[in-house]
């Protein structure tokens, strides 16, 4: 099951350190300046594809020499570079993306790239997206199990749809059962697991499911 991960264009210091995922992702991929982070994070550039209009002639130059493969489009296009890098993974047939460096920084790339998230969903792969100082994750209905993990102790469930039905909680300091959060609602957010694992689950809407830490 091959896993990917694709390195966006935003602020550098919220990208988290990319060797501590080193053993979990097979293929990298670059979408325009993301590329230099992960030259300059030590990792293999399968793929840089963008416009490249954020980095100066040495830096693409750079990019070029480590690539694998490197496809540049024009300034004017339809998609976000980000999208091209997504086109590229989604080729490969993975069954886990990984987006960094796809937070901060504009606001209306921050919210489109959350998402696209649904797009992955809806073709049955799982697509998370990370910083230092959030892990997200989408779902539609269903139960799942949650570990916990020490980087992003706090958990919060955000309605993605006008209400989600039937949210359940197990394990959790704030347990709840099946609840009707509406958008806005601050009910399910601020969770944290009481042991090292725990459950969730809802019948009907769609949850964002972010992990964060202070």
């Amino acid at each position: 099951m091959t896993k990917v991960a694709i390195i966006g264009n935003g602020p550098s210091h919220l990208i988290p350190e990319l060797s501590i995922y080193q053993n979990e992702i097979d293929i990298w991929i670059g979408a325009d300046r993301g590329a230099l982070s992960i030259i300059k994070q030590n990792m293999e550039l399968a793929y840089a594809v963008g416009d490249f209009d954020s980095v100066n002639d040495a830096e693409l130059e750079l990019i070029r020499k480590h690539a694998i493969q490197f496809e540049q489009h024009q300034v004017e296009k339809d998609e976000t570079d980000l999208e091209l890098a997504l086109n590229i993974a989604k080729s490969i047939h993975p069954s886990n993306i990984y987006f960094f460096g796809v937070t901060g920084g504009r606001l209306d790339h921050t919210l489109i790239n959350i998402q696209l998230l649904d797009q992955l969903v809806k073709e049955k792969m799982t697509g998370v997206i990370i910083d230092r100082f959030n892990y997200l994750e989408l779902h539609y209905p269903g139960s799942y199990s949650i570990v916990e993990m020490k980087d992003y102790p706090t958990i919060s469930f955000i309605p993605i749809t006008q209400e989600v039905s039937g949210l359940t909680l197990l394990g959790f300091y704030y347990p709840l059962t099946k609840a009707t959060i509406k958008m806005g609602s601050t009910l399910s957010i601020s969770n944290k697991l009481k042991l090292n694992n725990g459950t969730f689950s809802f019948e009907d809407g769609i949850v964002l499911v972010i992990r964060s830490r202070d």
